[in-house]
């Protein structure tokens, strides 16, 4: 399967170096029948990794059962992962199945492992080197078909060396690894995550999205987000409720992110995507457009005036009219005039909107290709290969 056709299934959104070696490792290894382990911080979307790996293996068509280790108290894990017999404890009034039954046949996602108590990670080796597991309370083995992915926010290999983690669980378990990669390392995505988590929330909650600007972005890029992609969620939501749907500008940023001394308290929430990422990139980069064309347009009329802007109420630049109203001169709306023609839907594609925007970029600084990565938002070497991609390298060549 193909890298843009797993990104559409399962929602994971980016451009990034970082993001297409994560999509080229799971189309490599999810046919694959073996255990993977996906590391990374908090907040980076491992589960979502996991759910991509399981939708496109051959087991996509039975269970995928998530259990979070971390959660679970110690006391009763073993019955949980493994089920019970009745009569195994006080509580325990009937046999009950446990995860790993439950995932035959299926894929069973093991979250936060290093949580996992040492007596539990013996049972979890053997489930994975035979298939045999035996529930609390009961004198007969098990036996359960499953693929088992792992994930954590830890160095496992740190608590192998304090003895917090079995060594021999640890190696059954890297056979493959895919590092979630962190926010920090894969800026050039922000704009994208926050386009499809203003219109997912917007979209939702029936509320007007009018965008960010560029600006405000810019600065988001530059925020550290020790949260990662499940902050940056947070504040997209949070900041759109709080600005009661106006425009987002720099300043409403840093006001909130507490740039400016005035902090505000994020509540992480988890990170959800049921819109196809296709589709939400699509609406981006029309969205984009057109407030851009509104921009162009603002600036053309300020630029014949010689009395300067006034600022609207909502922060809008106003345009002082013959009469000597003012009156909002951009209105940003699902109603107003499309910048991209209707004759030109269905002729075109999302690549076709990215080799014009890549090109002209270029022309604009010269081809100057590390001002055109910055400007465009990517890296200079993922410049590069899109420039191979569509193959600029030749335009590039005979314009010098």
């Amino acid at each position: 399967m193909s890298i843009e056709r797993i990104q559409q299934k399962s929602g994971i959104i980016g451009r990034s170096d970082a993001i297409q070696q994560v999509l080229e490792m799971v189309a490599q290894v999810s046919p694959v029948d073996i255990s993977v382990l996906i590391t990374g911080e908090s907040g980076t979307g491992k589960e979502m990794i996991a759910k991509a790996l399981h939708q496109n293996s051959k087991r996509s068509h039975q269970p995928l059962v998530t259990v979070n280790c971390g959660a679970i108290p110690e006391g009763i894990i073993e019955s949980e992962l493994f089920g019970h017999k009745k009569g195994a404890y006080t509580d325990a009034r009937d046999d009950r199945k446990g995860y790993f039954e439950s995932a035959n046949k299926g894929t069973i996602f093991l979250d936060e492992i290093g949580e996992t108590p040492l007596e539990t990670q013996v049972k979890l080796l053997r489930v994975l080197e035979s298939g045999e597991f035996m529930p609390v309370g009961a004198s007969k083995s098990k036996n359960t078909d499953v693929r088992v992915i792992a994930a954590t926010n830890k160095d496992l290999g740190d608590l192998v060396r304090k003895g917090q983690f079995r060594q021999d669980l640890y190696y059954r378990l890297k056979t493959v690894t895919i590092d979630s990669p962190a926010l920090r390392h894969r800026v050039e995505d922000i704009s994208l995550l926050v386009e499809r988590f203003a219109l997912e929330f917007t979209r939702s909650n029936d509320m007007l999205y009018r965008g960010f600007m560029p600006e405000a972005i810019r600065t988001m890029k530059n925020y550290s987000w020790d949260g990662n992609v499940r902050e940056l969620k947070n504040f997209v939501e949070s900041i759109i409720v709080l600005e009661k749907g106006e425009r987002i500008t720099v300043e409403m940023v840093e006001r909130q992110l507490g740039l400016n001394g005035d902090a505000q308290n994020n509540t992480a929430l988890p990170v959800v995507m049921s819109q196809p990422a296709e589709s939400a990139e699509r609406e981006l980069i029309l969205r984009q457009l057109f407030l851009l064309r509104q921009d162009v347009e603002f600036l053309k009329q300020i630029a014949s005036q010689e009395t300067p802007p006034v600022q609207s109420q909502m922060g809008l630049p106003l345009i002082p009219q013959e009469s000597g109203e003012v009156t909002p001169s951009l209105h940003i709306d699902e109603e107003s005039e499309y910048f991209i023609k209707n004759s030109s839907i269905g002729d075109m594609s999302l690549e076709d909107l990215e080799r014009e925007a890549i090109a002209r970029t270029l022309k604009f600084f010269n081809n100057n290709r590390r001002a055109s990565a910055k400007s465009l938002g990517m890296s200079e070497r993922t410049l590069y290969r899109k420039i191979d991609q569509y193959g600029l390298e030749r335009k590039i060549k005979s314009n010098g």
